[in-house]
């Protein structure tokens, strides 16, 4: 009778519990796969507004209207080899517009793509059509893959050239290596370009017809990699994609979850191995055999109990059973929730991690876009110390020649001034794009206003904006004084854009101790923030402006950071129009005597 039981509950149960434990590892991967897509979509679009603000370089413009010119080949490479190495791309390139390379961030290297046509590749067609393209590939001439960026260099109107922008996605693949879940990227035919596992790499998730090959082999997309199938088949359990992988002989099977990225043309998919779900179902099935064993054995007991007893002595054992059964069905019970939690526990917390990594990626992407918009009017503040350094510089070789050594002295002096000013810029940039590593602390708002003024001259100046600051007699506040002047960035730029264009270009700033509390206040003459706006202004990607003019980041990061710093960013309308934005933090007196 006992066999029949066991017979009759292992295979329903077994297919049960399967199910179960596969629920919960399919949210376990689905969560692995929206950190995966939020890692890629976040690291390409920091990137993607730069080939068209490159473009519009005039060493750029003058090359593609000049291409024979070795002067302005030679400026031009030096100019992209500067920009590759602050951007940490891989490659930035320009072509004529029958695909020659004729300048390119690599020029002095073996693998140089100076002289070589790229005419075949899709990116290079769409650009040179007048649109902005997007590619992968393996490199032909590298041999590297990665992600392009395309845009076409107008002159006066025309298409001149092509400027090309190549990412290295290596880094991002490196992560995937060694960890719980087989993470890969495949294109549209089907083929695996990216994943943690370097065996997988250029096989083919689906069917290699000859449409699919041709289609790869126009574009040269993988160079000359050869394409190989994956030997897998595909199935289904309770709802969930199963795919099974032969890998050196052996067949492993995986809980698979995949996410298509239409801007990339991308398809990312997680991989579990279901080992261990199959090994949870068939050790509660053991557990559930052994509890119908003793129970049985229990249960042989009691009836000779009962056959050698009296009356009152069996209704004593059946009260004792019954209340056995209750504490071990309770006792079950409050073991596995207690997993249960435990395991939610640990899942919460990795997610935060990767959370917390994610939102210091956004930040350094929305810093980056930033130093891209405001990328012109740098060129321009520097152009001019170096040109009056030029003419300081020829007029003190005339005085020399003279004999006016006092003179020339006095020129000396301006041009090494004029180099202080820009060595000033400089230095403060790369504080402004190094990712911050401070932790909150006293931060005085004179000197971290006096390191943002350096890096928004620029933007008022093009604005023609007047900035006034009264900082009055404002305490230290509790802040990181790199992330604090990002947020003043963000918002002091965003009003010089508000203002640009109309009669009144003030933008005021001030601040006010308010109790423990400092009151930091940006305010414009521009026309405000509509109520509409004013409920999504924080939320990220959100924005404004046009196409190419930011990633929509600035405010939700700046929001973001003023809350880590315990304090509250805020937008309203002035009575008197334009915008006010309040950024409330603890003063640093405050912040002690809570510690104390």
């Amino acid at each position: 009778m006992l066999s029949v039981v066991c017979y009759g509950a292992i295979f329903p149960g077994r297919e049960l519990a399967t199910r179960s434990y596969m629920d919960e590892a399919s949210l376990q991967a689905a969560s692995a796969l929206r950190l995966a897509v939020s890692a890629l979509a976040g690291h390409l679009s920091r990137y993607e507004p730069l080939p068209e603000l490159i473009a519009d370089h005039d060493d750029i413009k003058q090359l593609v209207s000049d291409p024979d010119n070795p002067a302005l080949r030679d400026a031009a490479n030096i100019y992209l080899k500067g920009i590759n190495r602050l951007l940490e791309s891989s490659d930035i390139y320009v072509m004529k517009m029958d695909g020659d390379t004729i300048a390119a961030s690599n020029y002095d290297g073996s693998t140089s793509f100076v002289g070589e046509n790229f005419s075949y590749r899709p990116y290079y067609q769409e650009a040179a059509s007048g649109e902005q393209a997007r590619f992968y590939a393996l490199g032909t001439t590298s041999l590297k893959r990665g992600y392009y960026f395309a845009s076409p260099i107008r002159v006066d109107g025309t298409i001149r050239g092509v400027i090309v922008f190549k990412v290295d996605i290596d880094t991002i693949e490196a992560s995937w290596k060694g960890g719980e879940y087989k993470i890969f990227v495949s294109d549209p035919e089907g083929i695996v370009f990216m994943t943690g596992s370097p065996e997988w790499l250029y096989s083919a998730i689906l069917p290699l017809t000859p449409e699919r090959l041709q289609r790869t082999h126009m574009s040269r997309r993988y160079a000359e990699a050869v394409l190989k199938p994956l030997p897998m088949r595909q199935g289904t359990l309770g709802g969930h994609r199963l795919t099974t992988i032969s890998d050196g002989g052996a067949e492993r099977e995986y809980l698979t979850l995949s996410h298509y990225m239409p801007d990339a043309d991308w398809t990312v998919s997680v991989l579990m191995d279901t080992g261990s779900v199959h090994a949870q179902a068939r050790t509660m099935l053991i557990a559930v055999l052994l509890s119908i064993g003793l129970t049985g054995l229990m249960v042989a007991i009691v009836f000779q109990r009962r056959a050698r007893a009296q009356e009152r002595m069996r209704m004593q054992i059946d009260a004792r059973n019954e209340l056995e059964h209750r504490v071990e069905a309770r006792t079950a019970d409050l073991a596995r929730v207690n997993q249960r939690i435990e395991l939610e526990i640990a899942e919460r917390r990795l997610t935060e991690q990767k959370l917390l990594k994610t939102q210091a990626d956004l930040i350094q992407a929305g810093k980056l876009a930033g130093l891209g918009q405001m990328s012109a009017a740098l060129s321009h503040e520097f152009n001019q110390p170096l040109a009056a350094a030029k003419t300081y510089a020829d007029s003190a070789a005339m005085l020399i020649a003279r004999n006016r050594i006092e003179e020339a002295c006095d020129n000396l002096g301006r041009i090494s001034g004029l180099i202080d000013r820009m060595a000033s810029i400089s230095r403060h940039l790369r504080n402004f794009a190094r990712k911050p590593n401070e932790k909150i602390g006293p931060v005085s708002l004179t000197a971290v206003m006096a390191d943002t003024l350096e890096i928004v001259a620029a933007r008022l100046k093009a604005a023609d904006a007047t900035l006034l600051v009264d900082l009055g007699d404002a305490p230290a506040v509790q802040a990181g004084s790199v992330r604090l002047q990002q947020v003043l960035v963000n918002v002091i730029t965003n009003a010089a854009d508000a203002v640009e264009g109309l009669d009144d270009r003030r933008i005021h700033v001030a601040a006010r101790r308010d109790g423990m509390k400092v009151n930091l206040i940006v305010r414009d003459h521009g026309p405000g923030v509509p109520p509409s706006i004013a409920e999504r202004i924080f939320d990220p990607f959100f924005s404004t402006k046009g196409v190419g003019r930011g990633l929509g980041l600035g405010l939700s990061i700046s929001y973001n950071i003023i809350k880590d710093f315990g304090g509250s960013l805020s937008v309203a309308n002035a009575e008197d129009g334009g915008a006010e934005f309040r950024i409330l933090l603890d003063a640093a007196s405050a912040a002690s005597e809570a510690a104390e």
